[in-house]
């Protein structure tokens, strides 16, 4: 799942080297951290979340099959 975040997000960016994600998994649930580059934080959530929602459809949908739910927390 973290290299389907980074794929997603890299060609978005201008310092695709800033794109890191951690994860931290709990009980029931696995949280991605997705840090970018602050100059990038725009082209990644998009006008009005778009994009920041159309990737964590994607994510969403990719572990829809772990019985753990997933959430995904985008930072600079």
């Amino acid at each position: 799942m973290k290299q389907l975040i980074e794929t997603i997000v890299k060609p978005l960016v201008d310092f695709p080297e800033d794109v890191h994600v951690n994860v931290n998994e709990e009980d029931q649930r696995i949280t991605y951290y997705l840090t970018v580059n602050k100059t990038d934080m725009g082209k990644v959530i998009g006008k009005q979340g778009r994009v920041a929602k159309a990737i964590r459809t994607v994510v969403y949908a990719a572990g829809s099959s772990q019985q753990k739910k997933i959430f995904l927390e985008i930072g600079e």
